[in-house]
This record gives C-alpha cells, sequence and structure tokens, in this order.
C-alpha cells in the first residue's frame, strides 16, 4: 500500500492553485469537472502517481468557505532549506506563520505556513 493523494476542500479554486504553484512552486498535474454533481478536482505536486503523492484540491461549485474543525493537523513538505523557503514564500505573497527554527525540544528546523483557505502546512528541513 502507498498513500496516494490527501484532499483538501477549497473556497476558490484558482486561489488555491495559485497558492500551490506560485507559492509551493508545486505543478498542477491535471484536473477534471463534474457538472452532473457540480465539483471540480485539482491534483498538484512535486511529481505524480506513483512517484510521490499529490495534493487533491476539492472546489464543490458555490461552496466558498469551510469549518476546519478540530481533526485535521497539517500537510508536511521535505526540504534542504527552510529558512530560505520562508523567505522565497513571503516574498511570493504567502504567510509564513511560525517562523524557521528549532522544534521545541528537539533540534530539526521546521516552519509552518498557511494556504489560502487556512490548511496549516509544515516544512520541515531534510
Amino acid at each position: 500500500m502507498r498513500i496516494l493523494h490527501t484532499m483538501l476542500r477549497v473556497g476558490n479554486l484558482q486561489r488555491a492553485i495559485d497558492f500551490y504553484t506560485q507559492i509551493l512552486g508545486m505543478t498542477l498535474l491535471r484536473t477534471s469537472e463534474n457538472p452532473e454533481y457540480k465539483y471540480t478536482l485539482a491534483f498538484l505536486g512535486y511529481a505524480s502517481n506513483p512517484e510521490q503523492a499529490e495534493i487533491e484540491l476539492t472546489y464543490n461549485w458555490g461552496v466558498e468557505q469551510y469549518e476546519m474543525g478540530t481533526a485535521f493537523g497539517h500537510i508536511a513538505l521535505g526540504m534542504p532549506d527552510v529558512y530560505a523557503a520562508c523567505e522565497r514564500i513571503k516574498a511570493a505573497g504567502g504567510k509564513v506563520t511560525r517562523e524557521a527554527g528549532p522544534v521545541k525540544g528537539g533540534s530539526t528546523i521546521i516552519a509552518f505556513v498557511t494556504d489560502p483557505d487556512g490548511y496549516k502546512i509544515e516544512l520541515i528541513q531534510r
């Protein structure tokens, strides 16, 4: 078994696509529309399945906002330099909600950013 994708419901599909492609550097891999059931899907990632898991953005037509709830935590992305990534994200208009630095009680360098719909993304230095 392997993880294929993580699905996030978004209130504005183009705004979400712009964030994941322009700010986090992912590629829009494919989209599909289902007019009968009134939703559009966009799959993004740094590579497509089966090479890497993808993010599935689901836009239910006419729904502009969702409640976050308390069960979902975050998506994590690994990268060589979290400090530089935070600077690139801020320069591109992204929102860094926890600056790069060591995790509490450890030495791993992490940061957090938030996408336009409020989903948290952890950046982990690898």
